[in-house]
């Protein structure tokens, strides 16, 4: 979800579940949304309320545009640190040498540009929570920085001499599979399992069908464009259809057709004609694909079960409920095709 959700908070439908809270950061505060109805969601908020009042580190997975700020916000809200500054940083947003300086400050004239002395977000954060957006992005020198930061609790401004002792909860998030980056050398182990002390993960919005009439309720009431033909509803066809597409882009793709919805749209009801043509008429994928005589039966099967595992995140057990075979014959099948070391950790979160 985007940040510009500033309007007051209205039902987004009879049955459907808000959190809402205020997020004090360093320079603004906004009022931010969470809806849902759906089972996995439902699951995900309660393992929030329980890592909450912790002090662990968090990583969260999934997608981009799944809305992984705004759980990382709403576990801010519900721990002791509530009231405190909640500063994010996309780590993918800012070139290595610019982003050093926003995370950890600098000192004045540590280099060309460096007029005075700068805070970085890790201090303006003390107190407080950092989220460490797209933390998969990071270049290494970054990561052995910020290893020691989350090891020592202190930080060296650019330029700086002197440790500053910041206390900070730190939550990440990726949309990236971090153990094949750690595998690859592009990721640093030891920060990885410095990270995620817990795991949990969002789902994409194709995944929680039932949340988009709720969501799309929400953002017709509380678009940027709250002043601008607000209250607009959606026609039941117009609804089903929107419903059943997949959203590769997730809330924030849902989010943005919404309010071109709310601005275009003729009258007080959104009708099927005035969806994008890519939502009304997707392409319809071949999943079968032309027959290859070159690929034989246990092939296929060995292609059809490495998919299942990569759906469920490698867990064993929902995978091989979802091929209808007992795990038993599951790790047979990943020791005869030798891929059974890799997914021998279970080291990430079942599907919620």
């Amino acid at each position: 979800m985007s940040n510009d959700i500033n309007a007051p908070i209205l039902p987004a439908s009879q049955n459907s579940k808000q959190v809402m809270w205020q997020t004090p950061t360093h320079t603004m505060t906004e009022k931010r949304t969470i809806v849902y109805q759906s089972d996995s969601m439902t699951q995900l908020m309660k393992i929030v309320d329980r890592v909450a009042p912790s002090q662990a580190n968090i990583l969260i997975l999934g997608e981009s545009g799944t809305g992984k700020e705004l759980i990382a916000n709403s576990i801010h809200e519900r721990s002791n640190r509530k009231g405190k500054a909640f500063v994010a940083i996309n780590c993918g947003a800012l070139r290595e040498s610019l982003l050093e300086s926003e995370l950890f400050g600098h000192e004045k004239g540590s280099f060309t540009g460096a007029y005075t002395k700068k805070l970085g977000l890790a201090e303006a954060a003390n107190g407080g929570t950092l989220f460490l957006d797209e933390i998969g992005e990071l270049a290494p020198s970054i990561q052995a920085k910020l290893l020691r930061f989350l090891q020592e609790g202190e930080i060296f401004r650019v330029g700086g001499k002197d440790p500053i002792k910041v206390d900070v909860r730190v939550i990440c998030a990726t949309n990236r599979d971090l153990e094949k980056e750690v595998q690859m050398g592009n990721f640093r182990e030891d920060l990885f399992y410095r990270i995620n002390t817990i795991v949990t993960q969002v789902p994409p919005l194709r995944r929680r069908k039932e949340d988009i009439p709720a969501l799309i309720n929400h953002f017709l009431s509380m678009g940027s464009n709250q002043f601008l033909n607000r209250g607009k509803q959606m026609d039941q066809e117009a609804m089903k259809v929107m419903s059943n597409y997949d959203w590769p882009g997730n809330i924030r793709e849902l989010q943005n057709v919404c309010e071109r919805l709310q601005i275009l749209s003729e009258g007080h009801m959104i009708m099927l004609g005035d969806l994008p043509e890519n939502i009304r008429n997707p392409e319809m994928k071949d999943e079968t694909g032309d027959y290859d005589p070159k690929i034989t039966v246990s092939e296929l099967e060995k292609r059809w079960i490495l998919k299942a595992l990569e759906h469920f995140d490698g867990n064993k057990t929902q995978a091989a409920q979802a091929l209808g075979i007992t795990i038993k014959t599951l790790y047979n099948k990943l020791h005869e095709y030798g891929e059974f070391e890799r997914f021998a950790v279970h080291s990430k979160p079942e599907k919620v």
